[in-house]
């Protein structure tokens, strides 16, 4: 999995936003906001990456269990796809 180009990470304040860039701020209106853990997830699926790397890394960052962090991944990798934000 893959975020597409068309989408930039930012950090404003304490919170972090999805923005579209490019011919992607015709077809897509508003921006996404994300927590901590939202952002390093985005950041990883930026590079490219699978369902099992994104847990691994995250049990590398973060004090959960694995059963947690599939979950919550899972939760996240449905919520980007729903705003088709993925390659």
């Amino acid at each position: 999995m893959k975020i597409k180009n068309e989408f930039i990470l930012r950090k404003i304040a304490d919170s972090y936003v999805v923005v579209p860039v490019g011919k992607m701020t015709l077809d897509f209106n508003g921006v996404i906001n994300l927590n901590e853990t939202g952002a390093f997830l985005f950041r990883i699926l930026q590079e490219g990456a699978d369902r099992e790397e994104l847990i691994d890394r995250m049990l590398e960052e973060y004090n959960v269990s694995r059963e947690r962090a599939a979950a919550d991944i899972d939760r996240f990798i449905e919520k980007v796809k729903e705003a088709d934000v993925l390659e």
